[in-house]
């Protein structure tokens, strides 16, 4: 499961002569807005001032312009592309989580934040306890267990709904290194699953405990293959498409 921000309005003018902190001073520029609430002033460092060390700066000159990098599209892939190409390495991207006693309405609330269709359900030890899809969010399921317990669709928790971690289909690290883009589409039809985790060992020892190294998501893969985004997710139809533009 890996992971454009919106425009923030304007914040009011700084003081005259008020100086902030750099790391305040960041934040403002970028959110456009005054002290975050809940952020503490920038606490005061004991090293010692000699030990620091100012480094050389320098002003454009002769109308020389400073250029913003431009975030990096997702790579486009084909059926042949090496599997890694579309796995979300866990290594790279910090996974996105929240606990089983959660409401589904915080559960959406944090996919729409990281913008991922994903959660990984943990408990105290980030042990994964399942994961929960925004279709588990959206689906039947919620609608059903609120009317047979005679709650509110906002008390259903994720619990309830998730897909427990002995249900995940996962696949070996070391295979996955070795696998095409095709055999992640063949091994997720397969399973009739849109989401498939990728687990190595935490050390060589065979004996160690098993981690999450990844997880791949059939909507990510569609992306990657230059497929539109669908406003309703149907896997079957998902599945179709992809069989089509890779030939896989």
């Amino acid at each position: 499961m890996v992971m454009n921000r919106d425009d923030q309005p304007e914040g009011p003018a700084p003081e005259r002569g008020r100086t902030d902190p750099p790391d305040q001073f960041v934040w403002r520029m970028f959110s456009g807005m005054g002290h975050p609430a809940g952020l503490p002033p920038a606490p005061h460092d004991p090293a010692p001032h000699d030990s620091f060390h100012p480094l050389r700066q320098s002003k454009a000159l002769n109308g020389e312009r400073y250029y913003l990098r431009r975030q990096a599209s997702i790579a486009r892939v084909q059926a042949g592309s090496p599997a890694t190409a579309v796995m979300t390495d866990l290594t790279e991207v910090a996974a996105v989580t929240i606990r089983g006693l959660a409401t589904i309405d915080e559960a959406e609330q944090a996919m729409i934040a990281h913008r991922v269709r994903a959660l990984f359900v943990v408990d105290d030890d980030r042990a994964v306890l399942g994961i929960i899809t925004s279709t588990d969010v959206a689906g039947e399921n919620p609608i059903r267990l609120a009317r047979e317990r005679g709650i509110r669709h906002d008390e259903v928790v994720v619990g309830e709904i998730m897909i427990p971690a002995d249900r995940l289909e996962a696949m070996e690290f070391d295979d996955v290194r070795k696998a095409r883009v095709g055999d992640i589409i063949a091994t997720l039809e397969l399973s009739g699953r849109q989401h498939a985790l990728v687990i190595e060992r935490a050390s060589a020892d065979s004996s160690g405990p098993r981690t999450v190294r990844g997880i791949f998501s059939l909507t990510q893969i569609a992306r990657q293959l230059g497929l539109p985004p669908q406003s309703a997710h149907d896997i079957a139809r998902t599945f179709a498409e992809i069989k089509a533009v890779s030939g896989s």
